[in-house]
């Protein structure tokens, strides 16, 4: 599986990562705003209860001074009056709170002042802050409220917000995979915006420009080497053929050869990168043009034809015959020369595997898929490492796809799927 594509899990679920984060960083924000609320107003109400407890003291102390009566609630050593009242050290007016609940009666702050003569009785005021409360618990009830209400419209609105980023993001990707699967005039285009996703959109663009440019002139440079030897070799090959017969003959056509062959590999390439190749197709015996071309490269190598999709699907398959066998002959020489004996090729409907029984494929050439003039490991042999590459865009050429693995037990299996 390409690496592009197993970012596209990730994607899909960036929106509701993206809500997820907004709903909470909504629900902390209502849950700092209404506990600072709420302790706000509740320090406000016990204030306020213990300005009202001071006045009312205050009130009560000066007529029980000129009348010698009790007003404004007012009691004279009451049983409930908090213990940090009952004995006040002078004649100052206190405040204590008490959180008792007693029937009717809810939470209260006391007010209190000790009165000047015989057994210093202390005048006290009790104020009652259940009203406010139950104000205050109201209160909160409609700021959870608000903040649920709150909630539900942020939610889909961040939802959308990342649907929005999440298809740049996935516009952006989607340039990538193409580019990355050969596609060199993919292009992000603008973008809306000036942020970070335009800046990565442009350097994506920017990358496909260079990366185009460097291949275009590696692909001329590589047309115009082969077609400048193409000459050259063939006059070599003319002129050992007027050579003397011996070792020194034999050992130099060889090397012509090999030279030829290179050669025609680079001319084969160019024009694959060039796209100047068009495949000609007919409906060919699969099995037979695969067993043909194993045969006609003459190395040891078993041949199975299984019958899997019906003897009608096995039989013929609609492709470039010429171009299958220059991909199957690929498969099995870089099988003999990198890999390992026995050699199978196994054809089961539209399905040709060549597997050998070597040091199987390098990790970068399962990673990066094949790159000319790279072999890859270095106990897989020599070569000029054209072999697959010319597999493989042959494959792409007919519609095909080409995947190279390595066997569980050992060996490197390279499996051609035709098209239906």
């Amino acid at each position: 599986m390409h690496p592009f594509h197993r970012l596209c899990p990730a994607r899909a679920s960036l929106r509701w990562k993206i809500a997820g984060l907004a709903a909470a960083t909504a629900c902390l924000v209502a849950a700092a705003v209404g506990v600072l609320v709420h302790m706000w107003i509740a320090q406000d109400i016990r204030d306020r209860a213990e300005a009202q407890a001071t006045n009312s003291v205050y009130a009560a102390m000066d007529t029980y001074r000129r009348t010698g009566t009790l007003t404004d609630g007012a009691e004279l050593d009451p049983a409930d009056l908090p213990a940090a009242l009952r004995h006040p050290a002078d004649s100052n007016r206190y405040t204590a709170y008490d959180g008792v609940v007693d029937g009717n009666v809810g939470p209260s702050v006391w007010g209190a002042q000790r009165v000047d003569g015989p057994g210093n009785r202390v005048l006290a005021v009790r104020v009652n802050m259940s009203s406010e409360l139950h104000t205050l618990r109201r209160l909160d009830a409609v700021m959870v409220a608000a903040s649920l209400i709150a909630l539900a419209a942020a939610v889909p609105l961040a939802v959308y917000g990342a649907g929005l980023l999440g298809r740049r993001l996935r516009r952006v990707s989607e340039t990538a995979v193409r580019i990355s699967a050969g596609d060199l005039d993919a292009r992000t285009g603008r973008t809306k915006g000036r942020d970070e996703v335009a800046e990565i959109a442009a350097t994506v663009d920017l990358m496909a420009d260079s990366l185009g440019r460097r291949l275009r002139t590696e692909r001329q440079f590589t047309a115009d080497v082969a077609h400048e030897l193409r000459t050259p070799v063939g006059g070599l090959l003319a002129a050992a053929d007027l050579l003397p017969p011996g070792e020194t003959e034999d050992l130099l056509r060889a090397r012509v050869r090999d030279l030829r062959g290179l050669v025609e590999d680079l001319l084969e390439i160019s024009r694959l990168d060039a796209g100047a190749e068009q495949p000609a197709r007919a409906r060919v015996p699969l099995g037979a043009v695969v067993s043909e071309a194993v045969t006609r490269i003459g190395l040891d190598t078993e041949v199975t034809v299984a019958d899997a999709l019906g003897e009608e699907a096995a039989r013929t398959v609609e492709t470039d015959p010429r171009r299958l066998e220059r991909i199957v002959s690929n498969l099995v020489v870089n099988a003999h020369r990198h890999g390992g004996t026995p050699v199978r090729v196994m054809v089961e409907g539209r399905t040709v595997a060549v597997r050998d029984h070597g040091p199987g494929f390098p990790p970068d050439l399962l990673r990066d898929g094949p790159r000319r003039f790279h072999t890859g490991a270095t106990e897989r042999g020599s070569g000029h490492g054209l072999g697959l590459t010319i597999a493989s865009g042959q494959a792409r050429l007919l519609g095909a796809e080409l995947r190279l693995d390595n066997a569980p037990d050992g060996g490197a299996v390279a499996t051609l799927r035709l098209p239906v």
